[in-house]
């Protein structure tokens, strides 16, 4: 039995004495999430909490959505640098990665040769010759450097973290804990170095919860405990504070994010995920171009609106008696008050408008209907900074 089955799930807490843990990696701002009580997932080998024992996901995700919160992250920035740094990103992945300027970021999909996902994530264009990929829990590492062979590039670990200020207030925060104010330009999927307490931190216009927000990299030259006192203290008038992944995760459904690893695999195309927006089929080759030109193009996983049940993660979704797909996330939104979701379906022929029955954490099957994703803000406007949108907690 998978967890996340509505009954039990295994999470990482601290413990004293000395033991197996050679593999995982605490990130710079462990020490001052432990008063809070968290509890962490296992995120590319790195410790990522899930939640704190001093507030509940309901407070997180409202935090999120009225003021600002921050998560500590377990993404995995690597760096490739060298004469063909691009032309080994563009084999990678399925978007031009020539298109992606020097000061900006770019989504990073990567498939097998069979069309299959492998993993995303960001990539940030430091120079010319030299990028970072921020990416999401999955074997990339491994499989960049066998497609490297032959080609003038490092790719290399650079023992970065990766941290988000998300929340209506996060640009203002920004400006009050930036040395020099706001940075100009900062628009969405910008990248910038910004003086904090003295210190230059990478920061960027992304985040996973389509709220208004920005990513800050620790590096390993960085007086890390420093830069967060700094910060704490800039955010402190606009109600920042530390939350877990369980309240993030709300949001990011909400908004349509998918999750590597579970709401698409190996077993998934692009198209079938509703990424294909993100394949450039006209550009050069890249690994899985073949298997997709031919690949069917129609999407397979939509969103679930349930008014009276929580879709249950692994649940089955049925048409008429049969099982016709899987939930692949699921949770009870407070803003909208229902349960939502993803439905991963085996055809294209249900899809939105199509009522199903969906297993949910009560044990129970419910009624509820396959919807286009995202639940709302159809065109990203909330963290473009078009809209203003604070809900009242209900």
């Amino acid at each position: 039995m998978r967890s996340s089955d509505g009954k039990t799930r295994d999470l990482v807490t601290s413990m004293s004495g000395a033991g197996w843990d050679y593999a995982l990696s605490r990130h710079p701002y462990h020490e001052i999430e432990r008063p809070k009580g968290p509890h962490y997932c296992v995120y590319n080998r790195r410790l990522m909490a899930c939640c704190f024992d001093d507030h509940s996901t309901e407070d997180g995700y409202w935090k999120l959505r009225q003021q600002a919160a921050v998560l500590h992250t377990g993404e995995f920035p690597l760096q490739f640098q060298g004469p063909d740094a691009e032309r080994l990103l563009d084999k990678l992945f399925t978007k031009d990665m020539t298109k992606v300027k020097v000061g900006r970021c770019g989504y990073g999909l990567a498939c097998y040769e069979d069309g299959g996902l492998l993993v995303d994530g960001i990539v940030l264009r430091l120079a010319q010759d030299r990028f970072w990929y921020a990416q999401a829990d999955g074997d990339f590492y491994s499989w960049a450097r066998a497609h490297s062979v032959g080609m003038n590039v490092e790719i290399t670990d650079p023992e970065i973290f990766v941290s988000q200020v998300q929340g209506p207030n996060a640009l203002k925060i920004l400006e009050a804990a930036s040395d020099t104010g706001m940075p100009d330009p900062f628009g969405y999927f910008a990248i910038a170095r910004v003086p904090f307490g003295g210190q230059e931190v990478l920061i960027t216009r992304t985040g996973y919860t389509n709220e208004l927000g920005w990513e800050f990299y620790t590096e390993s030259h960085h007086d890390a405990q420093a830069l967060w006192a700094h910060l704490e203290e800039a955010g402190r008038a606009f109600g920042m504070e530390i939350f877990g992944l369980d309240a993030m995760n709300i949001r990011r459904i909400e908004a349509g994010i998918l999750n590597a690893g579970s709401d698409f695999n190996a077993s998934t195309t692009p198209f079938e995920a509703g990424l294909g927006r993100f394949v450039d089929s006209d550009k050069g080759d890249f690994i899985g171009k073949s298997a997709l030109q031919s690949a069917p193009q129609m999407p397979h996983l939509h969103g679930i609106k349930c008014l009276t049940g929580e879709p249950l993660i692994s649940g089955s979704v049925e048409l008429d008696g049969l099982r016709v797909g899987q939930v692949t996330a699921g949770a009870t939104s407070p803003y909208l008050q229902h349960g939502i979701g993803y439905a991963l379906m085996e055809t294209s022929d249900c899809g939105p408008g199509s009522n199903v029955v969906v297993s949910c954490r009560d044990g129970s099957m419910h009624p509820a209907e396959l919807i286009e994703l995202p639940f709302y803000d159809r065109m990203a406007e909330i963290p473009r900074g078009k809209k203003v949108d604070i809900p009242e907690r209900r």
